[in-house]
């Protein structure tokens, strides 16, 4: 199993992988922004439209309330039924022939109200004088409305339900007689056709349940046969009936206090969602097709030359160094390709010369075999020297010879290959040097070292003090008459106790502060120090100092000079350098 992971996990698989699901994802979340907005966008729609529907249906309610209101306004201040009534109530008795003309006024009235079934009119001690019959109000509402009416004061109270005929509302006004000081004349109860409240929705009309609500939140008309407690009392725009969701549009009327409620269902607000999801779903299938060919082929354009170069990299590792051919890709590609070739020829131009500088390393370290009996012959030369002179009693040239083999050794021999040497040595080094430069000067040639015995072991590069030693003999002693001192100091540094500081000072005929600049400015482009072109002592001991200790600079190299007072030259090096 793991090996079949392995064989798959390769870069193209992996560029194929990355781009299939970054395109999933970016499929996925456009599909789901595109339908969350769709579906917003159809709900708001339907929003607006349904509480539009509410407010023409709520308008609707007005219109009829106000042509009964009107309507049975007009009825109760004309004169005629003013008249009937204020004579019921003087006790005047009425005739049939009144109570049937009052009948054809009254239906005059109220024929060309809309909606409305017919009108019954009450004296005030209730009993009805239209139609022509001697019922009584009681008998056809409760009391409580006959109550309400007298409270209203004439204005129209709504009853609702006709108990006496489920088709029918019924509505009822007190009659102010105006004669009487608007005492109370009768009542004037009016039936409206159930029927003219009707305002369901035609579009959802099987699905749409409608409902109308009176002022004190009772149903007035609705085709919802279920509980409607839990959608009067809902706060929500939404609500759940028979397990299935319905928005919910609510319009009050401020004439009559009436509230519409339309429910219409939420899937049939967003039916079109299905068709937008199914046309997703068939995009992305198709688009799924085409990145995925797009990315198998793709990858192969990326892949196809890294393949061939690896095949090349793992000939090389067999140790076939071959260029790999050109190849027409992208300009990393190529670029990688170039740089391949370009390492390979390196390769070969290394290998190539590895292979010359061995030949040369063989025939040098031949070279170097027959140069050891040089040295050796000279060191045996010097002995043979020494004793002949001690023999003859020229016990000066003697110690003269023995100083001149101590020195060449030091500086020759396979005894101080090594680059670092102890600091003791180096000033033993300078003894014999002095002690062969007092042949040449004489008397007037002096020097003293003050090494304290605890840096004596420092290891120091080797021949870093003894040019400046002979820089001071040369330009010092070289140039003053009369005798001249050379003075070597090793002091702790004053800023660190991890440093010391080695100090070459002469009284010799010093610099005048031109000389000392272009000395200087030539110990830093690596030119000579004298005009004759051989003064490179300070420049080699600088550049050394630069090379051996990383970071050196010029500012730690101090020259200072005075004319005929001499010169001191001074640095500073880490104690534990040589380590």
């Amino acid at each position: 199993m793991l090996n079949q992971l392995k064989k798959w996990n390769t870069l193209r698989n992996q560029i194929l992988f990355i781009f299939l699901i970054v395109m999933m994802i970016v499929l996925l979340i456009v599909s789901l922004l595109t339908l969350r907005q769709v579906s917003t966008l159809l709900k708001n729609n339907a929003e607006k439209q349904f509480q539009q529907v509410a407010i023409e249906a709520n308008g609707r309610m007005e219109t009829l309330y106000n042509q009964i209101n009107m309507s049975s306004k007009l009825m109760i201040t004309d004169r005629e039924v003013q008249r009937v009534l204020t004579d019921v109530y003087d006790g005047k008795e009425l005739v049939f022939r009144d109570r049937q003309k009052l009948m054809g006024h009254v239906n005059r009235i109220m024929g060309n109200t809309e909606g409305v079934v017919s009108v019954q009119l009450f004296s005030n001690n209730q009993k009805r004088v239209l139609p022509l019959d001697e019922d009584s109000l009681i008998n056809q509402t409760e009391r409580k409305w006959i109550n309400a009416a007298d409270q209203a004061k004439g204005n129209m109270v709504w009853i609702g339900d006709d108990p006496n005929d489920k088709n029918n509302f019924l509505a009822i006004r007190r009659v102010n007689l105006m004669e009487r000081q608007y005492s109370n004349g009768g009542y004037l109860l009016i039936s409206i056709n159930r029927d003219y409240f009707y305002f369901a929705n035609e579009v959802y009309e099987n699905d749409q349940f409608s409902i109308l609500l009176d002022q004190y939140q009772n149903p007035i008309i609705q085709n919802y046969t279920g509980d409607t407690t839990s959608i009067i009392n809902s706060i929500d725009n939404t609500i759940q009936l028979d397990k299935r969701d319905y928005l919910v549009t609510k319009q009050t009327s401020d004439l009559t206090g009436w509230t519409v409620l339309i429910l219409t269902p939420v899937s049939e607000l967003t039916k079109g969602i299905s068709g937008i999801r199914t046309g997703i779903i068939i995009s992305g299938v198709v688009g799924g097709f085409i990145f995925t060919v797009c990315s198998i082929f793709l990858s192969t354009i990326i892949t196809r030359p890294i393949l061939r170069l690896t095949k090349t990299m793992q000939r090389a590792g067999e140790g076939s160094l071959t260029l790999n051919p050109s190849v027409h890709s992208v300009n990393e590609i190529n670029e990688l390709n170039y740089t391949y070739n370009q390492l390979v020829k390196g390769t070969n131009h290394l290998i190539q010369m590895v292979y010359q500088k061995e030949i040369l390393r063989n025939q040098s370290e031949l070279k170097a075999l027959q140069a050891q009996i040089n040295p050796h012959f000279l060191f045996n030369t010097l002995d043979a020297l020494h004793w002949s002179l001690e023999e003859k009693g020229e016990d000066e040239l003697s110690e003269l010879v023995v100083s001149m083999s101590s020195l060449f050794r030091y500086t020759i021999t396979k005894e101080t290959d090594d680059d670092w040497v102890f600091l003791k040595d180096e000033i033993h080094h300078i003894g014999n040097y002095m002690d062969i430069m007092m042949m040449r000067f004489g008397d007037r040639l002096k020097w003293h070292a003050t090494v304290p015995k605890i840096y004596e072991n420092v290891k120091i590069p080797k021949l870093i003090i003894q040019p400046l030693v002979e820089n001071a003999i040369l330009h010092g002693a070289g140039r003053k008459p009369g005798e001249c001192l050379i003075s070597v100091r090793v002091q702790p540094a004053s800023h660190s106790d991890k440093e010391i500081e080695i100090i070459v000072e002469d009284n010799g005929s010093g610099m005048d502060e031109e000389r000392l600049r272009w000395v200087i400015q030539s110990m830093k482009t690596g030119g000579t120090s004298s005009e004759s072109g051989k003064g490179m002592a300070i420049s080699n001991v600088y550049k050394r100092l630069h090379l051996y200790f990383n970071g050196f600079s010029h500012q730690e190299f101090v020259i200072e000079s005075q004319v005929n007072k001499g010169t001191t030259i001074s640095f500073k090096i880490p104690i534990n350098a040589g380590e």
